[in-house]
């Protein structure tokens, strides 16, 4: 490989800490495939959790099979989310989000797991779905180092898989309401309807996301051990992808999301 594991995070990290841009890693070192992105991911989590930051989960990216095509990656991604980037918001489900410092911000509306004991990669769905202690809906705010999004597959996983902040609601138990064959169901059939200001953006659906938010988990926990051999812990957030497309947003907005068919929340996120 043209340039170490080293070098990269240096570039990386100071990107990310100028609000600065960069050339994809991809077009200066045409051999960096997604085994060498995890392991710059590996460094960048190293160096965080050293500098203060905490790790309380995880974000999957790429879930939602309907814009693969736009971004041209298309197969799900992982990363880390830090006490530093995780907001829980209060039951007034209203977010004051600054944007100053993000690259090319967007917003994905998403559901998220907490979990309460660690899955195994052959768990089954409703084995999975037991792992859960907590579901709710966030925001995921998305950036790229890279301009106008433009990059592959590997790029995205060493960029810290994009994420630059997460804002969820309160969690809610998994066996209230709908008992667990019901939240299985709605898990894939539920939707998710996302306002800018007072205009209609998009509606997206539970099974945009590899099927469900609980097929996306499932995904993830195979890949995890796949590629690391490591395990979610108990505690852990993962939000699992965007139920609508990823929309650039910018200060002044105030954007809305709405969800139908889960017993759970919208939440009001206004950009500073």
């Amino acid at each position: 490989m043209a340039e170490s594991i080293a070098a990269i995070v240096d570039r990386l990290l100071a990107a990310r800490d100028a609000g600065l841009q960069i050339p994809p890693i991809t077009d200066g070192n045409p051999d960096f495939d997604l085994a060498a992105a995890y392991r710059v991911l590996a460094a960048i989590t190293a160096r965080r959790t050293a500098a203060g930051e905490r790790p309380v989960g995880w974000k999957i990216g790429f879930t939602n099979r309907t814009i693969w095509d736009e971004y041209g990656v298309h197969a799900p991604i992982w990363g880390p989310v830090y006490d530093t980037t995780t907001t829980s918001v209060s039951a007034s489900g209203i977010i004051d989000a600054p944007l100053a410092g993000l690259s090319e911000p967007r917003i994905e509306p998403e559901i998220v797991f907490r979990i309460a004991t660690a899955p195994e990669p052959a768990m089954d769905d409703r084995a999975l779905f037991g792992c859960i202690d907590g579901v709710t809906h966030g925001f995921e705010i998305v950036q790229s180092v890279f301009p106008g999004w433009r990059f592959k597959a590997a790029d995205t996983v060493a960029a810290f898989a994009l994420h630059a902040r997460l804002y969820h609601g309160p969690f809610v138990a998994p066996s209230e309401g709908e008992g667990v064959e019901g939240w299985m169901e709605r898990l894939g059939t539920f939707e998710i309807v996302l306002n800018r200001d007072s205009a209609f953006i998009d509606r997206g659906q539970g099974a945009n996301v590899l099927g469900s938010p609980l097929a996306a988990l499932g995904h993830f926990v195979r890949g995890l051990d796949r590629v690391s051999g490591e395990r979610l812990r108990p505690g852990d957030v993962v939000t699992t992808g965007t139920v609508t497309r990823a929309f650039p947003v910018a200060a002044g907005e105030t954007w809305r999301s709405e969800i139908v068919g889960l017993p759970l929340s919208g939440l009001t996120i206004r950009f500073g």
